[in-house]
């Protein structure tokens, strides 16, 4: 799973969540890092409201809370939303040892997409597939903005 730290900076960086079922997430609030949640029909579902999109908690949760604001929530995406958020700048997962490396290939600086462009080819190490993953997608980010 997505470390919260990466989730954070995702989330500063610019990455926008929209909730569906199967995703997973914390509450924004210290008391609460422990926790995990997972959006589902059954149990978590977003509404959407004029004032807001809200995550509605249906009653089966042991302790009482009726919802929360999205803005509130921290989504920990899978391995898989995350390469499938690298779209076509994704090269290669290589699993080693002691690591993960995630390969992505860039434009160059200008956006240039004529054929034959060099692209430049980045690799993000990191013990968790997942984080690997994010470290890529927070470059990506950073550079879009």
């Amino acid at each position: 799973m997505i470390s919260t730290e990466l989730a954070v900076a995702l989330r500063d960086a610019g990455l926008v969540w929209h909730p569906r079922s199967g995703d997973r997430f914390q509450l924004d609030e210290p008391e609460f890092e422990a926790d995990v949640f997972t959006v589902s029909e059954m149990t978590i579902e977003p509404r959407e409201y004029p004032t807001g999109r809200i995550l509605a908690f249906n009653g089966t949760t042991e302790w009482a809370l009726d919802s929360v604001a999205l803005d509130d929530a921290l989504w920990l995406p899978h391995e898989h939303q995350l390469r499938e958020l690298l779209r076509g700048t994704f090269r290669a997962l290589r699993r080693l040892p002691d690591t993960h490396e995630v390969e992505i290939a860039l434009r160059p600086v200008g956006g240039s997409a004529r054929p034959g462009a060099l692209e430049e080819v980045r690799v993000f190490e990191h013990p968790e597939p997942a984080d690997a993953y994010a470290l890529a997608l927070l470059e990506l980010l950073r550079r879009s903005s």
